[in-house]
């Protein structure tokens, strides 16, 4: 079975990368998410990722602490990049040759994000990280997951979480909650699921981006949702 796919947007929380340490990056998942990677590279599909921050500090954590927002998102973009780093060391070490580019210029350390750079880097087979988020404070990394995906022509954003897709209520502490299989960008703002921030989700839904929300956690998700399959779920415009 072929890929379903010609380029792709992955957004992967900064919390991926602990695996089940309480903060930090944990080598072994690192390794176990570039290997997942490389299968789809593989599989003839273009990746680009967008890394969260998460495991090494969050900007809206820091502001509820007293810290200025605007101070507080900049820490957490900067932990994006350690992150990338770290990711961009562990696809090397599978062969996959990763370019990192930062929203925030940092020239001595990685690439600035140049759009026409990064869908070239992207047609030669590259994996291309975008680290920095947007480059502005007040905007998540789903944010800027959902605009790089539109503006390097992705035909879906991936967005690879703790959970197996989009339910109802949190499935933590409601056993009983239902996963959707496909559900609406309209539905998801009117219900308030969480799937990502509003602002992310109003920019799909705006330039008819589909989103697949799925577990990084189940062995081989990633190529099943990059194939086509029904993984997860499946969140879209509505009729």
């Amino acid at each position: 079975m072929g890929a379903a796919y010609r380029r792709v947007l992955l957004k992967l929380s900064g919390e991926a990368l602990m695996g089940s340490d309480a903060y930090g990056i944990n080598p072994e998942t690192l390794a176990r998410l570039a290997a997942e990677i490389k299968s789809v590279v593989e599989a003839g599909v273009q990746v680009g990722v967008v890394i969260g921050g998460g495991n090494i500090f969050r900007g809206v954590a820091g502001s509820a602490q007293g810290m200025e927002r605007a101070s507080a998102d900049y820490m957490g973009m900067l932990a994006t990049v350690i992150n990338a780093l770290a990711l961009q060391n562990a696809f090397e070490r599978e062969g996959v040759v990763t370019r990192v580019q930062s929203a925030i210029r940092m020239d001595q350390v990685v690439e600035p994000y140049v759009r026409r750079r990064a869908i070239r880097h992207l047609e030669r087979g590259r994996v291309v990280i975008f680290a920095a988020g947007t480059g502005n404070p007040f905007f998540t990394t789903d944010t800027a997951a959902t605009l790089r995906g539109i503006e390097i022509g992705a035909d879906i954003v991936f967005k690879a979480t703790k959970v197996d897709g989009v339910y109802d209520r949190d499935p933590v502490r409601h056993p009983e909650a239902k996963r959707y299989d496909v559900i609406t960008y309209g539905e998801v703002l009117a219900k308030r699921l969480g799937v990502m921030d509003a602002t992310a989700i109003a920019l799909c839904r705006e330039q008819n981006m589909p989103l697949r929300v799925f577990s990084i956690n189940k062995p081989g998700s990633l190529k099943r949702a990059a194939l086509g399959e029904n993984e997860g779920t499946l969140v879209k415009a509505g009729d």
